[in-house]
């Protein structure tokens, strides 16, 4: 499987859309194509699902490594791979689209904002093509997609702008109906807001597909990580609540043993399994339905009975004792974690983060350390008895210094982990 970067010269230039957009034009030229994300999101992923039906994967060096990065990709499935980055090139503290492009050795394709500009397209693309020569990098930028051009002279101008270096690649027009409706912790997901089929097809319309087939490259290849099998149960919520899983999570867990799911806003009874994990998601966007489900009080008597629980954001906040929405209601949660959790109007934490076990838990042994990252709008407020699982390296947590509140065999953390990281192996072990 070939791939490209799609990078953005800053946010807010339009990679979803462009990105999309390619995906539909690869689409109907012929390919067949699978989308990717650099970084640890997981909301512009689901959009890419949204269009083609296949899980798009997110490439993170630092939560992942550079070989599970590699091993991430090779799980994906088609002829040509769309990564789409994120923030600037060249933005990001531990992890950044460049270093991603560098890990896999793919070529960049620049989406660049020809709204305002045409020649200045020409001279910013070279910017950052000869800006990777100045800092040593080893980032390839070999094109250029026109975002929000128009066509005739406007295109033609960007294209004739551009060194004989860089390749055009087309432009997706200016439109309206491509915007995806925005809530506080970003864009919705793609099953709750998928943009039109048609409309997407239609922006692709002037997408050079064979030209992106063309430049696209294999990365390395990698070996395969080794084979765990156990005779191991794990059950995953999974709802409107519960939906910031990655895809390769899912995989590496049936690759050691039996996935099963539930969802709590449904009031399913927690499936007989070896552990639960309650991955991050909007509880608080459900916090009343959670409140008068029958499973969130099965989790707690579960719990207590030393069932190995693991939440993570989210799964926090459901296995805590009160979640208080961004409207002022507090809602009884499951009870398990000797904390109370409050939504605030802004972001209380936003980056990668980097854990250290403090003590055993069932998911990292005692000196153990962990990678990921966290983005919430919560904070909360721990009884003064409160065990922690983690000493923070790097990042917030839940205090500032410590993430991982735990009780009984339960951890709750703010940190969102890859299962390259190596973070869910220890709940499916013996």
């Amino acid at each position: 499987m070939k791939g490209v970067v799609l990078a953005g010269t800053a946010s807010n230039v339009g990679k979803t859309v462009a990105t999309l957009a390619t995906l539909s034009a690869l689409d109907r030229a012929g390919y067949d194509p699978q989308p990717a994300k650099a970084g640890p999101d997981f909301i512009d992923p689901s959009h890419h699902e949204a269009l083609v039906g296949k899980p798009s994967r997110s490439l993170d060096p630092w939560l992942a490594g550079e070989a599970g990065t590699l091993r991430t990709y090779w799980r994906g499935e088609g002829d040509v791979c769309v990564v789409e980055g994120m923030m600037g090139l060249y933005d990001g503290t531990k992890a950044s689209t460049a270093r991603v492009a560098e890990v896999l050795d793919l070529p960049v394709v620049l989406v660049v904002d020809a709204k305002a500009g045409m020649e200045s397209v020409g001279a910013t693309a070279l910017g950052f093509q000869q800006y990777a020569e100045r800092i040593d990098r080893d980032v390839d930028v070999v094109g250029v997609l026109a975002q929000r051009a128009h066509g005739g002279r406007h295109a033609e101008g960007i294209r004739d702008a551009l060194p004989e270096e860089l390749t055009y690649l087309g432009r997706i027009p200016p439109t309206s109906d491509l915007e995806i409706p925005e809530r506080h912790l970003g864009l919705q997901m793609g099953d709750e807001a998928a943009l039109d089929e048609a409309a997407i097809a239609s922006a692709g319309e002037a997408i050079d597909a064979d030209g992106i087939a063309e430049i696209a490259r294999e990365p390395p290849s990698v070996s395969p990580a080794e084979p765990v099998t156990e005779d191991r149960t794990i059950a995953i919520a999974r709802d409107a609540a519960f939906c910031f899983v990655y895809p390769s999570t899912v995989e590496r867990l049936r690759e050691r043993g039996t996935v099963t799911t539930f969802s709590p806003l449904a009031g399913d009874p927690v499936p007989e399994a070896d552990a639960v994990y309650l991955p991050g998601g909007y509880p608080e966007l459900h916090a009343a339905d959670l409140e008068s489900s029958a499973t969130l009080d099965e989790l707690g008597t579960l719990a207590a009975d030393g069932l190995p629980v693991y939440g993570e954001c989210g799964g926090l906040m459901a296995l805590s004792q009160t979640l208080t929405t961004a409207d002022g209601d507090t809602h009884e949660m499951a009870g398990v974690l000797p904390a109370d959790v409050e939504m605030r109007e802004r972001y209380q934490a936003l980056d990668h983060v980097e854990l250290e076990a403090a003590r055993d838990t069932p998911v990292a042994a005692s000196g153990a350390r962990r990678r990921g990252h966290e983005f919430h709008y919560s904070s909360a407020t721990v009884d003064a008895d409160a065990r922690f699982a983690f000493e923070t390296v790097r990042g917030e947590g839940i205090d500032g210094d410590h993430d991982g509140l735990t009780e009984y065999e339960t951890v709750g953390t703010y940190c969102h982990a890859h299962a390259a990281s190596g973070a869910f192996d220890r709940l499916l072990s013996d």
